[in-house]
């Protein structure tokens, strides 16, 4: 199999493949693509709350009659910001941590030809990619996009005549996520068999490096979560389509009595959050991954606390599925039962914290290597736990009612998820781009992206927990008619400048991204020394990864630095790839 080359035509090689290395370059490319459109949106109505009564010919040319001379409509603010949420946490994240790097990564590093299933694998990226193309759809129709937040919330979302956006786009974008949910189903379970039953020889579980059992993990929290969704989805249209009323009761529109009676919108909380928070992790736990294989090969040094890291990985995974209710104290909670939330929501600090200090400790007295992937993967580090420290606020139900609907939680939930999940995404891309196209990209951009990106980061979310504090609401298209709020125009003003600045620096990375795709320096086999297996392939693609047998695996995935009783290196190096045996006397790992 290995020697064998199919006959592939341009269609089967690009657009319908099933190898899993060109449906890593798919879903990337996609997600980037998407990534654009949403910093695009937040960009516009950052422009709206600094300067709410200016009038911006950009708004007037990319928004046409949603505004009125160049003024942002309320209505189409909150659109703006529902689809910026809805494309930034799935369409930009989820693809382009899952989807990319799981795909890339899971058959290269845990020894296998491929995905356990190659057509399940190419239907999973065209139904992502079918329901991008909707979601994009529906920024078109005339009443506008879907416009009741990115959480959806009914009774806006589940009445098409209650605003402009809860008509037709909020359909489109109901169509749009079940698609989606279909693909991300499809793509968890092939990930969870090829993980289970693909693994080469001497591939034992506890020999898998970190980002595997990050894709392992993340994967199964899809599987549990992902069909709540789908059903809090099912039973929206139900209740807009069908005359249910699930979600619906004692409901008034200009005067008139609807017909809807019984139902709740906290059901639809429960279920929409049920999914809502272990996406959080859904999305960070691979960059987490990506993070640790990074941090370990450019400090030269084993991970510290392996297993530990793992039980970190499982404890968040079954922690992040029974804390959905800190985001509902405002809900009219019993507060007995919010104590209980608040508790497995502290609870789930401890693990999170285990893998900040296992960072912290590799990176001690480390052999530095500082090139942009670690850059980033520090970075990462840096806002995970600055946005972390913030959840404990959030999460303590008496705190949290006093600053849940300002902006100090679209500062938290930015940094610790956003801000962390996009540069994990960077620092993966920055490292694995030798082994996607066997060129290197350009470390001086890479350099001028992190930077610039992490001080703008910064600069747009630490003040953003200030002006939560000082009572600023959120969702709110101007802030013009509250007199208490006029000492916090100028912070705004700051944070948008900040912002744009942030936007505008991703044009580096893209344009580092697509020119060093054609242009970049040509990779060698293994440009970091790394001692995962994926390094151990030809730097050409070929069908089935290994050109010969499967490398049969001998040791855990972080032999850095490895010396003898001397202080010399036991093989004459400071590494030692996975499939290298055992020397006389030298302990297994």
């Amino acid at each position: 199999m290995s020697d064998h080359h199919h006959k592939e035509t341009f269609v089967t090689k690009y657009i319908f493949s099933t190898d899993h290395k060109m449906i890593s370059k798919q879903f990337l490319i996609t997600g980037m693509f998407m990534g654009i459109i949403g910093v695009f949106m937040s960009m516009l109505f950052r422009l709206q709350i600094a300067w709410p009564d200016t009038s911006f010919s950009i708004i007037e040319a990319f928004l046409g009659h949603h505004q009125t001379d160049g003024v942002m409509n309320p209505d189409m603010y909150l659109a703006l910001v529902t689809i910026h949420g809805t494309i930034m946490v799935f369409f930009v994240l989820t693809a382009g941590l899952s989807g990319t790097f799981s795909n890339l990564l899971i058959p290269l590093q845990i020894g296998a030809r491929d995905m356990a299933s190659g057509f399940l694998n190419m239907v999973s990226y065209w139904l992502f990619f079918v329901s991008s193309i909707v979601m994009v759809i529906s920024l078109f129709v005339e009443a506008g996009p879907a416009s009741a937040g990115w959480t959806i919330y009914p009774p806006l979302s589940a009445l098409p005549q209650a605003i402009p956006g809860s008509g037709t786009g909020m359909t489109l974008w109901l169509v749009s996520m079940a698609i989606f949910i279909a693909s991300s189903l499809i793509g968890s379970l092939n990930y969870i068999v090829t993980v289970l039953n693909l693994r080469t020889k001497g591939m034992k579980m506890t020999r898998l490096p970190l980002t595997m059992w990050a894709f392992f993990i993340t994967a199964i929290i899809g599987v549990i979560s992902f069909p709540v969704l789908l059903s809090a989805a099912l039973l929206l249209i139900f209740d807009r389509s069908f005359g249910t009323s699930f979600y619906l009761s004692d409901i008034f529109i200009s005067g008139e009595v609807l017909h809807y009676q019984g139902g709740s919108p906290v059901l639809f909380e429960h279920l929409f959050w049920f999914l809502g928070h272990p996406e959080v992790y859904i999305i960070l736990l691979p960059a987490l991954g990506l993070t640790s294989e990074i941090i370990s090969t450019n400090a030269r040094k084993p991970i510290f606390g392996y297993r530990a890291m793992i039980g970190s990985i499982i404890a968040i995974a079954f922690l992040s599925t029974i804390v959905w209710g800190h985001h509902m104290f405002v809900s009219g909670m019993n507060p007995f039962l919010g104590s209980v939330f608040t508790f497995t929501t502290v609870l789930i600090a401890i693990p999170s914290a285990v893998k900040a200090f296992n960072y912290v400790t590799t990176l001690w007295k480390g052999n530095l290597q500082m090139n942009p992937a670690m850059l980033f993967s520090i970075g990462l580090v840096s806002t995970f736990v600055t946005g972390g420290l913030t959840g404990l606020v959030l999460g303590d139900s008496a705190l949290d009612i006093n600053v849940h609907d300002t902006y100090f939680v679209v500062a938290h939930f930015h940094l610790v998820m956003g801000v962390s999940a996009l540069f994990g995404m960077f620092a993966g891309i920055y490292h694995w781009f030798p082994k996607m196209y066997g060129r290197m990209m350009n470390k001086t951009l890479g350099y001028w992206h992190f930077w610039i990106t992490i001080i703008s980061a910064y600069g747009v979310f630490f003040p953003m927990h200030f002006i939560g504090l000082a009572g600023l609401p959120r969702r709110y298209y101007t802030n013009t008619n509250f007199p208490m709020f006029d000492d916090l125009a100028d912070i705004n003003v700051f944070m948008t400048v900040m912002a744009i600045i942030g936007g505008f620096a991703q044009l580096i990375f893209l344009a580092n991204y697509f020119i060093s795709i054609y242009r970049g320096q040509k990779a060698p086999q293994n440009p970091w020394n790394s001692n995962t297996l994926e390094w151990t392939t030809p730097v050409e693609h070929i069908h089935g990864n290994w050109p010969g047998a499967i490398p049969e695996v001998h040791r855990w995935a972080y032999d850095y630095s490895k010396t003898n009783e001397n202080g010399d290196y036991v093989h004459g190096k400071d590494f030692v790839p996975q499939n290298t045996p055992l020397l006389a006397g030298e302990e297994p790992s």
